[in-house]
C-alpha cells in the first residue's frame, strides 16, 4: 500500500446526486503543483502562493474544454495535511464534475489514491502518529457530539501523550537496570522494591487506559436496544414515537413487521440503535417465520431488551413463552397503551425489576424509557466519568499484552530472579507500546488500519 514518490488524487467529499453543493478533489505529492498548473487557469494577476485561495477555471489541456468554474487551494510542503505538496480543487457538487476533474488529474500523471492514503502519508511523514490517524477516522464516523469531542481529543494527542510517556518511563527504567548489569561493580545496586513500585505504577497507568475501552466501544457502535414482543403490542408505534418518524408501518393486522427496522438515536450524547422486530408468534406464513427467527437473533445480540406488552391484554401465556426465551438477557418491561386500559401487572415475574408504563400513540413515557436506558448504562459502567479519550479494539488488545508483560515482571521480582529476566519483559513492553503509536509497526498492519478509511481521506 505504501507508494512513496507518487502523486495521488482522490475525491475528498461525499458525492450525492443533486444534494452536494461543493465537491473537493485532492492531490498530494511532488507533482501536485505541476498538475494543478496544467489544468487550472487563474485569470487576472492572482498569485500562486501557498495557503491562498485562487479563483478560476478547470479545463482539459488537450482540447481546452472548460470543465468547471472552481476555487483552488495550494498548500506547499511541509505546511499541509500530508507534509507533501497538496492541491484541492473546490468544484460544484455532483457526480459528473468531480469525476471529470479527477480524471484530468489522472491523465496528467497522478495515480488514484487508495483508501486512507492521504492520512497514511501524514503518518509516514511524521505529522501524526497512529493513534491520531485512528482518531481522524473516528471523527469522520462519530455518531454523537461526545464521540466527536473524544475523537478530536485523540487527534490533539490526548491518547498518545500518556502512552508515549509510559514508553519513555519504561525506557528509562530499562536503562537503569541495564547499567547495573553492565557496571555492577561501579554503581550502587538498584532496589528490587523500587523497581516493583515503578512497575506497579506502570500497571496502574495501563489499567486507567484499559478502563476507557467500554466507553469507546459504546460511542463507536452505540447501545443496541431491541423492542421485543408479540404482534400488535405497539412495537412499531413505540419506534415511530421515539424516533419522531414514520419508519415503521403501523396497522391493526398482526405480522405487519416482517424484518428488523433500525433507528439511530442519541440519548444524552450516547448513540443508541433501536431495533423494531417482528412480533413473536406461531405462524404458517413462511416470510413471517423468517421475521420471527430474525427477532430471536436480534434479541440475542442486543445490549438491552425492551419487552413490550399491551396494557389491555396484560401478561398472557404468549408473554410467558417469549419471556422464558430471553429472561437471561438485560431487560426492561414496557407496558404500552395505558391510555386505553389500566394494566394488571400481578402476573409479571418478580425477576423483572424495571417496569415502564407508556402510551406510544400519545408519545407519553418516552422520556422514562430514555432515563431507564441511561441508568442501565451507568450501572454497567459503560461510560467512564471525566473521560478525555478512549481506546479502540486494536489498542485494547495491545495494552492487554503490555499489562501481561508488566505482570510477568512482578512475578520475576517476587521470585527473586536476576535482573536480566526483568529486562526481557521490559523490552517486550516497550516494543508493544510502540505498536500503539506506530513507532514499531509493520506495513501489513498499516495496510489493514488504513484500508478502513474512505479513498479521499
Amino acid at each position: 500500500m505504501i507508494r512513496s514518490g507518487s502523486t495521488i488524487a482522490g475525491i475528498a467529499t461525499a458525492i450525492v446526486p443533486e444534494e452536494g453543493s461543493v465537491g473537493i478533489v485532492r492531490l498530494s505529492g511532488d507533482e501536485a503543483y505541476t498538475i494543478a498548473k496544467k489544468i487550472f487557469t487563474a485569470p487576472g494577476k492572482q498569485k500562486w502562493e501557498s495557503h491562498k485561495v485562487l479563483y478560476g477555471y478547470i479545463s482539459s489541456p488537450k482540447n481546452l474544454q472548460v470543465i468547471d468554474e472552481a476555487l483552488l487551494i495550494l498548500m506547499l510542503a511541509p505546511r499541509s495535511y500530508t507534509r507533501e505538496n497538496v492541491v484541492e480543487f473546490h468544484c460544484h457538487g455532483g457526480i459528473i464534475v468531480v469525476q471529470q476533474v479527477l480524471q484530468l488529474c489522472l491523465e496528467e500523471g497522478a495515480i488514484l489514491a487508495e483508501p486512507g492514503e492521504f492520512t497514511l502519508r501524514a503518518f509516514l511523514n511524521g505529522r501524526i502518529d497512529l493513534t491520531q490517524a485512528e482518531s481522524i477516522l473516528e471523527l469522520v464516523g462519530a455518531k454523537s457530539p461526545l464521540a466527536s469531542q473524544i475523537a478530536m481529543a485523540g487527534i490533539q494527542g490526548k491518547l498518545s501523550d500518556p502512552i508515549k510517556k509510559l514508553r519513555l518511563d519504561c525506557l528509562e527504567l530499562l536503562s537503569e537496570i541495564e547499567s547495573r548489569i553492565d557496571f555492577e561493580e561501579d554503581l550502587l545496586p538498584l532496589s528490587q522494591t523500587l523497581i516493583l513500585e515503578r512497575i506497579h505504577n506502570f500497571l496502574n497507568r495501563v489499567e486507567n487506559l484499559l478502563s476507557t475501552s467500554n466507553t469507546g466501544e459504546l460511542l463507536r457502535s452505540g447501545l443496541k436496544v431491541a423492542i421485543i414482543g408479540r404482534p400488535n403490542v405497539g412495537k412499531s408505534s413505540l419506534l415511530n414515537a421515539w424516533s419522531r418518524t414514520n419508519r415503521a408501518i403501523v396497522t391493526d393486522l398482526p405480522g405487519t413487521t416482517r424484518d428488523i427496522i433500525e433507528s439511530n438515536l442519541i440519548i444524552k450524547d450516547i448513540p443508541v440503535k433501536v431495533l423494531d422486530t417482528a412480533g413473536i408468534r406461531s405462524t404458517d406464513d413462511q416470510i413471517e417465520k423468517i421475521g420471527v427467527q430474525r427477532t430471536h437473533l436480534a434479541a440475542s445480540q442486543a445490549d438491552l431488551i425492551l419487552l413490550t406488552i399491551d396494557a389491555k391484554v396484560g401478561w398472557t401465556k404468549n408473554e410467558i413463552e417469549i419471556y422464558e426465551k430471553i429472561e437471561h438477557l438485560p431487560m426492561i418491561l414496557i407496558v404500552n397503551k395505558i391510555d386505553l386500559a389500566t394494566p394488571d401487572l400481578s402476573m409479571i415475574p418478580s425477576k423483572i425489576q424495571e417496569v415502564i408504563k407508556i402510551s406510544a400513540i400519545k408519545h407519553s413515557g418516552i422520556d422514562l424509557i430514555e432515563e431507564a436506558i441511561l441508568n442501565f448504562i451507568n450501572k454497567k459502567s459503560l461510560i467512564a466519568k471525566n473521560i478525555d479519550f478512549t481506546i479502540n479494539q486494536r489498542q485494547l488488545e495491545i495494552l492487554i499484552r503490555v499489562k501481561l508483560a508488566f505482570e510477568d515482571i512482578v512475578k520475576t521480582i517476587n521470585d527473586e530472579l536476576p535482573l536480566d529476566f526483568i529486562t526481557i519483559d521490559l523490552r517486550s513492553a516497550i516494543k508493544i507500546l510502540g505498536e500503539i503509536t506506530g513507532d514499531d509497526v509493520t506495513e501489513s498492519l498499516l495496510s489493514k488500519i488504513f484500508s478502513t478509511f474512505c479513498i479521499g481521506k
